[in-house]
Order: structure tokens, then sequence, then C-alpha cells
């Protein structure tokens, strides 16, 4: 018997304005949790159809959160489409996709993110530069720390790809920043400073620089917790929250448990010093070490670790 050819082959840009669409069901509280047959429709709607007529099916029980529908032969995978599905359709099906914080860093093979003076533009490649412009896009918020802002000064907007823009966060506990860095002056993208409490008190807060808006969170132990600061965020609809950096704030998150991924691009690069990528609590013995569930996935010259939590 003759294999039958194939109905339909998706290329990388058709999987993405699929996870796009997803992610639209996501904001509306209507993530899939069951298999089920997608496509677009000329609308550039999702539409639930059978297997004969599905570009794949969604499967929350899956790792990868997807599978081929049919019989195989009947549907074909352009260059990228499937290496994009496994690793964002994930965060796009199933119950704990409404609520997501996610983790990124890109580190040197040493494990250095930027140099002793702060410069990391840019460790790792094009790819993974593209690929933190496509969290944006399927997450509410992009978080960073005061001195990501300070070194960087990023747009952490997602002009590399289609997609909206996301609610922009800059933890700012003393109030250190200028006003005059892009994000708190483009009016791009919804901006919110989060300082801590006490940093107001005895003063009247200064007002935030162009179109920012300042959030305030009681500190513990001269620290804002982060459990209050994720509090703020989903008090403002802010249910899935990409971290990308920097290093301290990244390490926070993990050590308070609340990353649910955590993905650390490495760059075939030795640095020798530097800003270590992690900062975390010395342990004494190699079972107090965190023990990862893992893949790997190939962008550029760089690799990406797809680290999840239970």
């Amino acid at each position: 018997m003759t294999a039958a050819s194939p109905i339909a082959t998706i290329d990388e840009s058709e999987a993405w304005r699929l996870l796009l669409a997803l992610r639209e069901c996501v904001r509306r509280g209507e993530a899939p949790e069951r298999p089920l047959g997608l496509r677009l429709g000329v609308d550039g709607r999702l539409e639930e159809v059978g297997a004969e007529d599905a570009w794949l099916v969604v499967r929350p029980d899956l790792p990868e959160g997807w599978a081929p529908p049919g019989p195989a032969g009947r549907h074909a995978y352009g260059p990228g489409a499937a290496d994009l599905l496994d690793l964002y359709m994930p965060l796009c099906v199933g119950a704990r996709c409404r609520s997501l914080v996610v983790g990124h860093l890109a580190q040197t093979i040493d494990g250095r993110i930027a140099t002793l003076n702060g410069v990391s533009r840019f460790i790792t490649g094009d790819a993974n530069l593209k690929h933190a412009h496509r969290m944006r896009a399927l997450c509410d918020a992009v978080l960073v720390g005061a001195r990501t802002v300070e070194h960087d000064d990023p747009f952490l907007t997602t002009r590399l790809v289609p997609g909206g823009h996301p609610t922009r966060v800059v933890l700012d506990p003393r109030g250190r920043l200028r006003p005059d860095h892009h994000l708190f002056l483009d009016g791009a993208a919804p901006t919110l400073v989060v300082r801590g409490r006490r940093h107001a008190r005895g003063a009247a807060p200064e007002p935030p620089a162009g179109h920012a808006t300042l959030v305030y969170v009681d500190e513990f132990e001269g620290r804002m917790p982060v459990e209050q600061i994720l509090h703020e965020l989903r008090e403002r609809g802010l249910r899935r929250i990409f971290i990308e950096g920097g290093g301290v704030t990244v390490s926070r998150f993990l050590q308070a448990g609340a990353l649910d991924r955590l993905h650390v691009a490495v760059a075939p690069m030795i640095m020798g010093s530097g800003r270590p990528a992690f900062s975390l609590p010395a342990i004494e013995r190699l079972e107090d070490a965190m023990r990862l569930r893992w893949r790997s996935v190939r962008m550029g010259d760089d690799v990406l670790f797809d680290c999840v939590f239970a």
C-alpha cells in the first residue's frame, strides 16, 4: 500500500501563529486541558477539528504538550516548527499554564552572565534573543532587576517577533534607577516599578518617570519578599511572569521556590571571571543540591536547558 502524502506542512511561522492563538485562549481562561485536534482557521482563530483536518493534537498529558495527528506521514512540519512547538506548547496547555513563572538566564560555559563591570550584551546569539522575545509575547509580564536596567537599558518588548508586548516590571527596591531609561519613556507597554515600602517612609514618593507606575511592597529583613511581589502582580491580572534577569533576581525567585520552569542558555564561551549566573546559599553536601528535570534545545551556537520544577 502506498503511504498517504502529507495533507499539511506546518512551517515555523504557522506554528508560532498557532501558539499565539493558544496564548489568547489562556488569557480568556480557556486553556485546553484535554486532548483535542486544532488548526488555525482563515480568520486566524483556533478551530477544534477531527484528526483528519487537524494541524496537531493538543496533549496536556505529554511533556511536549502536543502530538502529530492521524497516521504517520499524514502531516509534515517544516524546519524549526516541531522544535518551536516542543519548547512553547507546554506553556500554553493544561491547568498549570494559567499561572506560570519562568526564569531565564544567558551564561557562558563557566557560569558567568556578565563581566565584572556589568557588560553582558550579548553573551548568547540571535536565536536566544529571539527566544526571549517569544517568551515575552507568551507571558503577561516580563520582570527584571534594577541592575539589568542600569547596565543594559533594555526595551523589553516583542519587536523581533509577532505578538503583543507584555507589561514590563522592574524591581527597584531603593529607587536607584534614573528616569531616562528607555522603558520608562517610550510608552510602548505598561510599566511597573516595584519599590520597598520603607523607601517611601518619611518622604513624599517620587513620581514615576514617564509612563511608569510605582508599586510598593512591604520589606522583610531588608528585602521585598518574592511572594508579595507575585501577589501584587496577580492582583493586577499578571499571572504569567517571565523573569528575564539578572542573576540575583532569578536566584531569589529560584530560592523562594517560585519558579515553574527555568531556561538557561549556555554559550560556547569562557569568561574566566565575572558575575555568576546564580547566587544561592552555600551547601555542604551534594545531596542538598537541586536536581532538575531538563531537556536541551539547540539555539544557533548556544544550548538552552529547559528545566521543569514539580
